[in-house]
């Protein structure tokens, strides 16, 4: 080791980290992997997080043995494994063809669209991935973005520039994802659902849209002159049939409040619980000049607990959806001070 670095000094790192892979093991060199689900798991109010990365990675390391590449390839065929087929257009246009009475179909076909071009972009990079890692293609400064992405629990950012918004961790985000997929899916199979998710559309203001259209076509109302009244049901997951007008919706949280199912309005969060699952909602379109508004808080909606976004090229926020009025008996100054917030989504 004296010699070379005396002769080749450049050479010195590589031959020590060979020498200690040889006489001691692989672990010893190879980058440790980050496992988030674990660091949050050791974490609390009173060992930070970034303690609990510290106390995870070694214990991670030493009991897998698996190189960097190995843990990204099993990843992903795990991902590629999961991920459904494209969604097939024709054979939706040909079951939901374009009609002025259902405007839902156009919406569907729409979602279809955007999520077949996110599918399609994770497809390709992860299968791009696993051939750059065997070799067989050059590894491009993009894919050694989804590979250090994959490595840490993130999103690529190559999947994001075609997603929807989200700030969950790349395990979250895959689950969600295929839980929106399979709620298409059922939609195409079994037709439109008694209750839609809100919460798993792509783009949450084409269904609003869609739902003002059938309203407005029906009644022969202009579009401009309807607004939606919200009313809370008691139910939490399903409805027996179909609203003759609107659509009821559920995924929605409540963020700095809870919904009282007893009084039927929103009330104080209790302690230690920071989101409350709203039950399932009706939204009611009709002339929102004859609407009342009182006694209601207009709680705004958002897609993801950012509470920010930018103008869209469709006019839309990117992260804004709408705002819903829920019963109070309280100003609306007092919910105000408290944020509250409905979101679409949470974080985890």
């Amino acid at each position: 080791m004296a010699v070379l670095r005396c002769l080749r000094p450049d050479k010195m790192i590589p031959a020590t980290r060979q020498l200690i892979a040889e006489r001691m093991g692989g672990e010893y060199v190879e980058a440790p992997t980050f496992d988030l689900q674990g660091s949050y798991d050791d974490s609390s109010c009173c060992v930070p997080l970034i303690f609990g990365v510290l106390l995870t990675l070694p214990r991670q390391s030493a009991g897998s043995g698996k190189s960097p590449q190995e843990v990204i390839e099993e990843l992903a065929h795990d991902i590629l494994s999961k991920l459904p087929d494209d969604f097939d257009l024709e054979t939706v246009m040909t079951l939901y063809p374009v009609v002025y009475e259902e405007s839902m179909n156009t919406v569907l076909r729409q979602e279809l669209i955007r999520f077949n071009r996110l599918t399609k972009v994770v497809r390709k990079s992860l299968v791009s991935l696993g051939r750059a890692i065997k070799g067989q293609v050059l590894m491009s400064s993009e894919l050694e973005d989804v590979f250090n992405s994959v490595l840490v629990g993130k999103v690529p950012a190559m999947w994001m520039a075609k997603s929807y918004p989200s700030l969950k961790a790349l395990g979250g985000y895959v689950a969600d994802l295929l839980a929106r997929l399979a709620f298409f899916q059922e939609w195409i199979d079994s037709g439109p659902p008694v209750v839609f998710w809100i919460s798993g559309f792509y783009f949450t203001q084409s269904f609003l849209t869609g739902v003002s259209q059938n309203y407005a076509r029906r009644h022969t109302i202009p579009i401009d002159h309807i607004g939606f009244e919200f009313e809370v049901t008691t139910q939490e997951t399903a409805m027996a049939s179909s609203p003759e007008d609107g659509a009821y919706v559920k995924g929605l949280f409540l963020e700095g409040a809870r919904w009282d199912r007893k009084a039927m309005q929103i009330g104080e969060s209790l302690p230690k619980i920071l989101y409350d699952p709203l039950p399932i909602i009706w939204l009611k379109p009709g002339e929102s000049a004859l609407f009342q508004h009182r006694d209601v808080y207009v709680c705004p909606v958002y897609k993801t607990s950012a509470r920010r976004g930018t103008l869209s090229t469709t006019g839309h926020s990117t992260n804004y959806v709408l705002s819903i009025e829920l019963p109070t008996d309280r100003p609306q100054k007092h919910w105000i001070n408290r944020g509250v917030a409905s979101l679409c989504q949470l974080d985890n």
